[in-house]
């Protein structure tokens, strides 16, 4: 298998995933798993690694420009993603104990749905609306939302950087792009330690594959994230819901047919 055929597919994963995770605050894992499993024949535990470490400075990166555009909750941020992070462990140890269920497709049909109603019913929440929420009452949100988020990833699997979106837009009530910035934010930590279990345990993978997966999708969540914060709440609702749809959809396609 040639350097270029692996650049070729490494890099429109990295387009897919960047925008993912620019416009919307996606997991790569979404995105580059299937493609390096059905094009490049990689063992998936090797793939999932990859698209962990893909998801690390694509997400610090996109978190940087929301924050500079002070479109990021840090506080909240932090007080879910430490619950997130404890709770997917006892998620994980849960599913270890119970039947297995086939959950694989998770992510990709919730990418699916979740632009689709971006497109249908966008999120028109303002900054103002956000600031009469009191403190107690977000921090108490954000710890039970983070638990929730935290168990059912671990249990499942899956669904990380989708749940974290519709969570915070549609249970949380943040306005679009700070639930975006909160969403990169703790998803850069939540990625950093699931590439660092996956290397430890299986080893590094393809070097190439993941130097090429890593830079494409760090080009592509920049121009995605420095596009989002410029753009009005609307366009950006649609342009969410397209990507996400269109993403979805191609995931499915690569699975299914």
């Amino acid at each position: 298998m040639s350097i270029l055929y692996k650049f070729l597919i490494c890099f429109a994963a990295g387009i897919g995933a960047g925008l993912g995770t620019g416009f919307a605050g996606m997991s790569a894992a979404a995105v580059i798993s299937p493609m390096l499993i059905t094009f490049l024949h990689i063992p998936a535990y090797q793939a999932v690694g990859i698209a962990l470490a893909s998801d690390v400075l694509a997400s610090a990166i996109s978190a940087y420009t929301y924050g500079k555009n002070k479109n990021l909750d840090i506080k909240n941020g932090i007080t879910m993603m430490v619950t997130v992070l404890l709770f997917t462990m006892v998620g994980s140890w849960v599913s270890s104990r119970v039947p297995s269920h086939t959950m694989g497709n998770f992510s990709v049909f919730m990418t699916l749905l979740l632009g689709i109603k971006f497109l249908v019913k966008p999120v028109m929440t303002t900054k103002e609306t956000m600031a009469a929420v009191s403190a107690k009452k977000r921090f108490i949100q954000s710890v039970i939302c983070g638990i929730v988020i935290g168990f059912i990833c671990g249990f499942v699997g899956a669904g990380g950087g989708m749940m974290m979106l519709l969570i915070l837009t549609s249970v949380l009530g943040y306005e679009l792009k700070t639930a975006v910035g909160t969403s990169v934010f703790i998803m850069a930590f939540t990625a950093f330690t699931g590439a660092a279990s996956h290397f430890a345990i299986g080893g590094m993978p393809d070097i190439w594959c993941l130097v090429f997966c890593v830079l494409s999708t760090l080009l592509w969540a920049r121009i995605a994230a420095r596009f989002a914060n410029k753009a009005s709440a609307i366009t950006l609702n649609r342009a969410t819901g397209a990507v996400l749809t269109v993403l979805g959809a191609a995931i499915l396609a690569v699975n299914y047919l």
